[in-house]
């Protein structure tokens, strides 16, 4: 079931995209950051790696996105993180360009999480309540299917499926074109146990040296709740992004 899932929505990703790519009013984002961090004493030693990649195709009543993140961390050579995550996602608008409707399909593997693997599935609405040149605000929620196989207290399988209720806020802000704060946050619910939650959370500040250059500082959180896991990442490096 979950094959067949992932594969509608590729297929569906592709056909936005075809249909995208046949208009005069199409454009293309893409965007590249890199960090990460080295720690050498006496008492040990530490590294951490945090690379993402994403793409966006829009026009008027379509906007497409893929992306995906890697994250490898060590820790006196015991890995701490091993962490993958890859979405595809569309925005469908209708009559009003601050309305539309959405839809994801994603997966995860994380040893931080402990999470062997994750696919989520769904769709639902979203509103921008802020909607201007250097500020937006949107809050969407939705309904997602998980397919999930987790660790539990590290070792223990689980193997599971649910539905959960999905609610994302997301915003950016660009002050003189040169400073730009963006977040996203997400509460994930599962509909059956009310212990069974997720919480996703990332913010990022970035200052632009050329208009495709960026210094970069983020923070990222995740909580696993069902595996009692929790992760805090903050790291700084640089942003690579074009429009074209």
């Amino acid at each position: 079931m979950t094959k067949r899932i992932v594969i509608l929505f590729f297929l569906l990703f592709l056909r936005l995209a075809a249909f995208a790519q046949f208009s005069d009013s199409t454009h293309y984002y893409v965007k590249y950051a890199s960090t990460g961090s080295i720690n050498r004493t006496e008492d040990g030693n530490s590294y951490l790696l945090n690379n993402m990649a994403a793409f966006k195709i829009s026009k008027k009543k379509v906007v497409l996105n893929a992306g995906a993140s890697y994250v490898y961390g060590q820790q006196d050579r015991a890995v701490t993180n091993n962490d993958v995550t890859a979405a595809l996602d569309f925005n469908l608008y209708r009559l009003s360009h601050r309305f539309f409707y959405w839809g994801l399909a994603s997966y995860d593997k994380s040893v931080s999480l402990k999470i062997n693997n994750r696919f989520q599935g769904g769709l639902g609405a979203a509103y921008e309540i802020i909607s201007k040149p250097n500020a937006s605000l949107t809050l969407s929620n939705g309904i997602l299917f998980e397919n999930s196989d987790l660790f539990l207290k590290d070792t223990i399988p689980d193997v599971y499926q649910t539905f959960r209720n999905s609610f994302r806020i997301t915003y950016k802000w660009t002050i003189k074109g040169i400073i730009v704060l963006e977040g996203a946050h997400f509460l994930q619910q599962s509909f059956t146990n009310g212990d069974d939650y997720i919480i996703k959370s990332a913010t990022s500040l970035s200052i632009k040296l050329r208009s495709w250059l960026a210094l970069t500082a983020a923070l990222n959180y995740n909580k696993l709740n069902r595996t009692d896991r929790e992760s805090l990442l903050f790291n700084y490096g640089i942003t690579v992004e074009k429009y074209f």
